[in-house]
């Protein structure tokens, strides 16, 4: 069983930037792909961004290109999600996961969810 912690989140001003991180419990880590969900009152759980094994390729939505990054470290055993030029409508708990398929926007590939960390916006 993979356990994922999320840490980095809060209130931020538009424009502003957060890192958020993602350590999981499994030493076959370097073996999962990952991946950064969000979700916000009344709105279904959106892909944000993924990255495959060695990170030799990522996948992001449009609403988070150029402005979110998103990067592992193995040895670490952690994922990360750089977000720059946060608007408000980023606002939403943001959620790491993690699957044995690839860097997939499809949210029911994912085996294992952290407990999401919330990322507040402020215009």
């Amino acid at each position: 069983q993979v356990q994922l912690v999320e840490s980095g989140g809060g209130l931020v001003q538009a424009g502003g930037s957060l890192r958020l991180s993602c350590t999981a419990s499994e030493r076959t880590f370097g073996n999962f792909a990952m991946g950064w969900f969000r979700q916000s009152p009344g709105k279904e759980r959106e892909f944000v961004a993924g990255i495959t094994w060695s990170s030799g390729s990522t996948n992001y939505a449009d609403s988070v290109k150029g402005r979110f990054t998103i990067s592992r470290d193995n040895a670490k055993i952690a994922v990360y999600l750089q977000m720059n030029s946060l608007k408000p409508e980023d606002t939403a708990v943001y959620y790491c996961a993690a699957n044995r398929i690839g860097a997939t926007a499809t949210a029911r590939v994912y085996a294992y969810w952290g407990q999401g960390t919330q990322v507040t916006v402020s215009s």
